[in-house]
């Protein structure tokens, strides 16, 4: 079996959070492969220790989906200040023999330098055009987990397992792996909070993640994070607004200073994204479509809304409220045919990491969360069948079907995209539902 049939039985999907199955990134071919170990989420500490931990495997993981895309070389993006960790890769690498076609390369602190584009244009200089992906400019990205888990599947192992930061104001902060389905409630409780009744949880980083409705849910292959905060924290207040009281707030106060464009990681990089000017539609009733178009460049990274706006107003909002009302109407940008570089002035205006935590008010809890082991022991799984970008995977196992950890017990449909799920613990079918499979664990059966 080669490799890409390895990865996708083994149902590998890009473990930062967007979730596309990693077999159809694969299927192309690109001049760089591309590692994003930058994690510029603030508090989460997931990349950094995998790369500290298992810098060999990772490797190993990396070159071989680098000689399966055929391309001409890898880079490891990872921040300067990770220096221990950024010997210890470059250690392994010259320890397995591969100088000439691996190479580490330090990126500054900022944010967002886990945005695909802006790795790609900090680690080869090339600039995704708008509306296109990494391939455009002969790149793949994956990361750094994504990578442990190709390591995984050459040995035939399924994903079920995913590494997760529980921080934020909390008595005990720490990354587990956490088996996929297992109750959102019990990874929560390992930071030492006996009461969660004070508190809100966002899903995934403090920038770009969401407000959990409530913590009956599980997890999934592309959890990375649960930032847990008092109810009254600014963040807190800030995200549970709702799209159309921030689209009121933002019509009747915006200044048009710019800031929000000017600081835009997209725009720096030469795009035509500019907030100010949804902002400025949205005040006077503008309906230039042509112009709103723009609007659906913006990658939603949160720095105009979350650091940029002197007036803590919502330019992001307004630029999905956009997005969703040219949905809507069927209308998609249609970039120009022009040649993209970088804004002159990009070097001033990055946005420094500890700005930005200070910013959000999280000084106080920027602190490590180190990898610890946990013994999850749930009574039941809820495996997701739709954890990644595509169609839902169709069940292959039946109610009162014995399971064991690593079985598939979803496939991909037939001429779709998609990713398989397995079990992560051993158990018994209990239930299929209509977006997911129930499984009673072990010795609870």
């Amino acid at each position: 079996m080669d490799l890409l049939n390895m990865i996708r039985d083994a149902g590998v999907i890009g473990a930062g959070g967007a979730g596309f199955p990693t077999h159809a990134k694969l299927t192309s071919k690109a001049e760089y492969l591309l590692l994003n170990g930058a994690e510029c989420e603030p508090l989460l500490r997931v990349d950094q220790q995998l790369l500290d931990r298992f810098a060999a495997e990772i490797i190993q993981g990396l070159e071989a989906a680098r000689q399966y895309l055929k391309a001409r070389k890898a880079l490891i993006g990872i921040k300067s200040k990770h220096g221990e960790v950024i010997q210890r890769l470059r250690y392994q690498i010259l320890a397995q023999g591969l100088e000439a076609n691996l190479e580490v390369k330090e990126l500054r602190d900022i944010y967002p330098a886990g945005d695909e584009q802006v790795l790609v244009y900090e680690l080869t200089g090339r600039i995704v055009p708008e509306a296109s992906i990494p391939l455009k400019v002969g790149c793949v990205v994956i990361n750094a987990e994504t990578a442990l888990n190709v390591f995984h599947a050459l040995a035939g192992k399924a994903v079920t397992e995913t590494y997760i930061t529980v921080a934020g104001d909390v008595p005990r902060r720490l990354t587990l792996k956490v088996p996929v389905g297992v109750p959102i409630r019990d990874v929560l409780r390992q930071c030492g909070l006996a009461s969660f009744e004070d508190y809100a949880v966002i899903d995934g980083g403090p920038m770009m993640g969401a407000l959990l409705d409530n913590l009956d849910g599980h997890v999934t292959k592309k959890s990375k994070g649960y930032i847990l905060l008092k109810k009254e924290h600014f963040l807190i207040r800030r995200k549970s607004l709702k799209l159309e009281q921030a689209r009121v707030i933002s019509k009747t106060a915006c200044e048009q200073c710019r800031m929000c464009t000017d600081l835009c990681p997209r725009y720096l990089l030469g795009h035509n994204l500019q907030p100010h000017k949804m902002m400025q539609a949205l005040s006077y009733n503008l309906d230039n479509h042509e112009e709103q178009q723009t609007a659906q460049l913006c990658c939603e990274c949160n720095a105009c809304e979350m650091f940029s706006c002197p007036a803590n107003l919502h330019p992001k909002s307004v630029n999905i409220f956009y997005k969703r009302k040219l949905a809507a109407e069927g209308i998609r940008y249609q970039p120009p045919s022009r040649e993209m570089s970088a804004r002159s002035a990009r070097d001033y205006r990055l946005i420094p990491s500890k700005r930005l935590v200070a910013k959000i008010g999280l000084t106080d809890f920027d602190r490590p969360a180190p990898l610890t082991e946990a013994d999850f022991q749930p009574e039941y799984l809820e495996i997701a069948l739709r954890q990644h970008i595509g169609a839902a995977a169709v069940p292959v196992v039946a109610v009162g079907e014995q399971v064991q950890a690593g079985q598939m017990i979803g496939k991909i449909p037939d001429n779709s995209l998609g990713a398989a799920v397995h079990a992560s613990l051993a158990g018994t079918v209990r239930e299929i539902k209509e977006n997911s499979i129930v499984i009673k664990v072990g010795s609870y059966v």
